[in-house]
């Protein structure tokens, strides 16, 4: 990203960027524009999400608060590597992840903000680890009768 590119992010970025929960229970906001981001394809992560990959953005812990739920946060902290994974304890929602070598450093799950946060995401974290399953920009079609939904199509025979 060029020095221009990132100027006109950090203009449109809020002072601050908030987010939440599924349920709403827990909401926090930090200050923009966010430190870093990244796409985390590491295992734990996967798992933790029940997904492809997360992405995340973070900040330092003193530009992170909570506008409610603190107290309704769980904490799991994973035996390789004392990572400390937080969810909201309603609605399961991963909403922290912080590793033990950097207690400093909030990561919070990128889909959970309501707006840009002024950092886009241009790492891979754990490349090593993509799944063949997950998509990799493959041209897409509509699938007839049903509307919103896309595929790749059938599989070619060689």
């Amino acid at each position: 990203m060029n020095n221009q590119t990132s100027e006109k992010l950090r203009r449109r970025a809020p002072p601050s960027a908030k987010g939440q929960c599924l349920c709403g229970a827990v909401a926090f906001e930090i200050a923009a524009p966010a430190q870093w981001a990244w796409h985390d394809h590491s295992q734990a992560t996967r798992r933790a999400h029940g997904a492809a990959y997360a992405t995340y953005v973070g900040t330092w812990k003193s530009r992170f608060s909570f506008l409610r739920g603190e107290d309704v946060l769980k904490h799991f902290v994973e035996p390789e590597g004392g990572a400390e994974r937080s969810f909201c304890s309603q609605c399961g929602t991963p909403v922290l992840y912080r590793r033990k070598r950097a207690p400093n450093n909030l990561n919070i799950p990128r889909a959970l903000f309501e707006s840009g946060v002024g950092r886009e995401p241009r790492y891979h974290v754990a490349i090593d680890q993509l799944q063949e399953w997950a998509y990799l920009g493959e041209k897409l079609k509509p699938l007839k009768g049903f509307p919103g939904v896309v595929w790749t199509g059938p599989r070619r025979k060689n």
